[in-house]
């Protein structure tokens, strides 16, 4: 396998990124405003519940999590589904079929190089600010490493996933609708939105099996050591589990992938 033209790939994905670095100031700004309405929502509830810990968080914990969940959730998230959706209106997904590489392939290695800047531009300046604000209440040993690992894991999921939606739009050619409820479903069931610990029971265990937990939520207990996600207690189970879905969820969208683009039809020229 030649590298070289996937490491190309990737400069040009992270070289995108800064040519558009207004866009990235706007979004960090619409997440700083996002990010004070949920500390005053959440400081609501806990003052309601009339308790400083609610099942088995404290503010301070339930604050560090949402906060971290939505520096990850602006380092992983790419835009698949509404590029492909275009480029098939306007037929310019023709040229990305007629390059010497699979279209999953270049695909992926594009958006690798926005998830890199975005890493360096959004996640860690936040892991460091709330790090230093919680007086390094993060820990920093081996679960970095174990959170580096989680967290590629999480992106192959995030963008098969994605790479399944898009698909979709072969046969739609217009996904706006299905992707608002595919983002809608991965933020609340992956714990982005909500910590699974607010979840009901019920609910909580039928959600920790799904491949949306694997994104965000794993991660980050992962990065906070929460208990159950520490070597010795369940941490080799959380990442088997990421890599089973990775597994599954590449190989269900190349399965479809391959069986859609048989029926593709383009509009535009």
């Amino acid at each position: 396998m030649n590298f070289r033209k996937y490491l190309a790939l990737t400069r040009l994905g992270m070289m995108e990124k800064l040519h558009y670095r207004l866009g990235t100031f706007v979004t960090l700004f619409g997440n700083l405003i996002y990010l004070v309405l949920i500390y005053f929502l959440w400081k609501a509830i806990y003052a309601s519940s009339g308790s400083d810990v609610v099942n088995g968080m404290t503010l301070n914990d339930t604050l560090v999590y949402l906060v971290l969940a939505t520096a990850l959730f602006n380092f992983l998230e790419v835009f698949l589904v509404w590029d492909m959706s275009r480029e098939i209106q306007s037929g310019s997904i023709v040229l990305k079929l007629l390059k010497p590489m699979s279209f999953r392939g270049y695909s992926f290695w594009s958006y690798i190089g926005e998830n890199i800047m975005s890493f360096f531009l959004t996640f860690l300046p936040t892991f460091i600010i709330i790090n230093i604000l919680t007086k390094g209440s993060i820990a920093l040993s081996v679960n970095l490493i174990f959170f580096v690992v989680s967290v590629i894991m999480a992106l192959v999921i995030n963008f098969s996933i994605d790479m399944i939606v898009a698909t979709i739009c072969l046969y739609t050619e217009s996904t706006w609708g299905l992707n608002m409820v595919k983002e809608s479903i991965v933020l609340l069931l992956s714990g982005a939105s909500i910590p699974l610990a607010f979840f009901p029971e019920t609910l909580r265990k039928l959600v920790q099996y799904l491949p949306f937990r694997c994104i965000y939520d794993m991660p980050l207990n992962v990065l906070l050591q929460k208990p159950g996600y520490t070597l010795g207690s369940g941490l080799v189970f959380t990442l088997l589990l990421q890599l089973a879905w990775c597994l599954a969820l590449t190989a269900v969208g190349s399965v479809f992938w391959n069986f859609s683009l048989k029926k593709i039809t383009v509009n535009g020229g």
